[in-house]
């Protein structure tokens, strides 16, 4: 889902002025859709965006070597559409994977990294929704990762989900939905939950969303607005902290004892996930 008020941002494609970082590549799904939290606080650290919506045409480019990283946002689709585009912008996600560049994907562009990791994104067996705040468990690697504790209860809008990527680092964990957050190498992040929410962007879900919103297992509406007054703050000091050493390609690396465990699993053949 993304906020429905048209995009003031400025689309950085030409290069850099000298001294100044490589923009960020935003990738969005919806006209009207903007960055929310996460465009406003990359563009405070000095990033400017590249503003692209493959879904109306725009191309994704062949390299990362003139962005500083990539940011997949949400949408109302699935990754599992026959849409050409979005069978596009699944495969080229290997891009950035590929050259090690900063990447992060929001709700469906975490499921769209999932996919292409090779897990399998789907309904709950229930037919259950997350959509308002819902309490996760961070794991130990997700609290080490910003320098900043992980968040405890984040915003949600989504009906499908997926379990722990191949070779990926669970960073948290849910109830309805497993994989909440995961990372995959040092630059690649996936989050289930939406840190761009602002009161604004909410508010105009809450309205055009609403069959959606009262879905079995959502939250009550009326609960959404006082939630957020609870629960947004870690939430805001998480993802700038976050966002600061993720574009700066300066995550810490993965624990060497978890890291050389799963090489070890990987190489005795034990499934590290369970399709969904």
């Amino acid at each position: 889902m993304g906020e429905g008020v048209p995009s003031q941002l400025p689309s950085c494609r030409a290069a850099p002025a000298a001294g100044r970082p490589r923009p960020i590549l935003v990738v969005l799904h919806q006209e009207q859709s903007t960055p929310g939290r996460v465009g406003r606080l990359l563009r405070a650290m000095g990033y400017g965006l590249d503003i692209r919506r493959p879904r109306f045409g725009d191309p994704l480019p062949g390299t990362m070597a003139h962005h500083a990283g990539a940011v997949i946002f949400g949408g109302p689709m699935s990754a599992n559409d026959p849409d050409p585009w979005i069978k596009a912008e699944i495969d080229w996600t290997a891009v950035p994977l590929r050259e090690g560049a900063p990447l992060l994907g929001l709700c469906l562009g975490a499921q769209m990294i999932a996919r292409q990791l090779g897990q399998s994104v789907g309904p709950h067996a229930d037919g259950h929704v997350e959509v308002g705040y819902y309490p996760i468990s961070p794991t130990a690697a997700g609290d080490a990762l910003a320098g900043e504790p992980f968040p405890r209860w984040v915003y949600h809008w989504h009906r499908e989900g997926f379990r722990l990527p191949p070779g990926a680092e669970a960073l948290a964990n849910g109830t309805d939905f497993e994989c909440q957050a995961f990372r995959h190498g040092r630059n690649a992040v996936g989050l289930q939950f939406h840190p761009e929410v602002t009161y604004a962007m909410m508010s105009r879900w809450i309205v055009l969303g609403h069959e959606t919103a009262c879905a079995k297992n959502a939250r009550p509406v009326h609960q959404h607005r006082p939630d957020w007054f609870l629960h947004d703050a870690p939430v805001a000091r998480w993802a700038g902290a976050f966002l600061e050493a993720w574009a700066a390609g300066a995550l810490p690396p993965q624990r060497a004892a978890e890291a050389g465990a799963l090489r070890d699993r990987r190489a005795a053949g034990e499934a590290l996930v369970t399709p969904m």
